[in-house]
């Protein structure tokens, strides 16, 4: 039986919020099986839980942000692409605040505490969704079209282009794919970080946006250039950043997809639109498990979904 997975212990952080800038006190916790990916708002009296849930997602702005009662927690797509990427099916997730922390901008931190816990299998099957269809959502026309599609694959592979018009990244490949079969998540998409513009500073601030932002969470550039001293982490990390967080936008799904995903342009609403298109036809799709983990995808079996 291919089993659930959550961590052996409690492992916590702190770190700051990129676009509240808050102070923000993080905790992962361990959870029985069939519980999924809980967070909790521990600063409110009583505290608040969320389930990840595509249905759970309300803003999109530059962030996926889950809400419930009135509670929210932003910025949740780079830890639950890290949960994704190892494979964690359970885990309660406690801050003290309205958002997850940016850490360095990527999953790298989050991979860190996870594996530092240690992970545990659990004596229950593990769930995913499989697409039996394609199912694809659009917005725009012309050079302006994005779009994300969902497709029929026994595994789990995704693909992204970018099209920023910008100096900098034109320079980097901007048509990457990802197949977790064949490629570790911790070594291909994990550390690659999220990135902003001089330009748009001004306009996200007065929106309440990207407060916590700098050069140790953010790659920042001008109208031509990367100005973190530090440069760039791979010639591909533009595009890279945008499937870590499509991983982490799609296992807001609740569990882990056996799909081919592909998408242009595609952000966290674009993402959050196909999943709910997705849970709109039942025929797209069924939910199963492996009685025999030789049955399973070549793409969850590699040890800890890691090395």
């Amino acid at each position: 039986m291919l089993k659930q997975r959550t961590l052996k212990k409690i492992a916590s952080t702190v770190g700051i919020g990129l676009h509240s800038g808050a102070k923000v006190h993080l905790a992962l916790r361990p959870a029985a099986a069939d519980t999924g990916i809980v967070f909790r708002r521990t600063d409110l009296d009583p505290p608040v839980d969320i389930p990840a849930s595509a249905l759970a997602v309300g803003d999109t702005r530059m962030a996926s942000t889950v809400e419930r009662d009135g509670a929210r927690i932003a910025t949740v797509e780079h830890l639950m692409s890290a949960l994704a990427g190892l494979g964690i099916d359970n885990c309660y997730v406690d801050v003290d605040a309205a958002e997850i922390p940016a850490m360095d901008g990527s999953a790298a931190s989050f991979v860190f505490l996870i594996q530092a816990a240690g992970i545990e299998e659990q004596d229950a099957p593990k769930r995913f969704v499989r697409v039996l269809k394609a199912v694809e959502v659009r917005d725009g026309e012309g050079r302006q079209l994005k779009w994300a599609r969902l497709e029929p694959h026994f595994g789990f592979k995704l693909r992204f282009s970018i099209d920023f018009n910008h100096p900098a990244i034109d320079a980097t490949e901007q048509d990457v794919e990802v197949d977790l079969a064949q490629e570790p998540y911790v070594t291909s998409v994990a550390r690659a970080r999220t990135f902003g513009f001089v330009n748009e500073v001004e306009a996200l601030r007065a929106a309440g946006l990207g407060l916590g932002g700098n050069f140790e969470n953010v790659i920042v550039m001008d109208e031509y250039r990367v100005l973190n001293s530090d440069g760039l982490r791979s010639g591909d990390e533009f595009a890279k950043h945008k499937i870590l967080d499509a991983i982490g936008d799609l296992y807001l799904l609740g569990r882990p997809l056996i799909a081919a995903y592909s998408a242009h342009k595609s952000g966290h609403a674009l993402n959050n639109r196909l999943l709910r298109t997705l849970l709109a036809d039942a025929s797209a799709y069924e939910v199963i498990s492996f009685d025999d983990e030789r049955q399973a995808p070549q793409a969850f079996l590699r040890p800890a979904f890691a090395a």
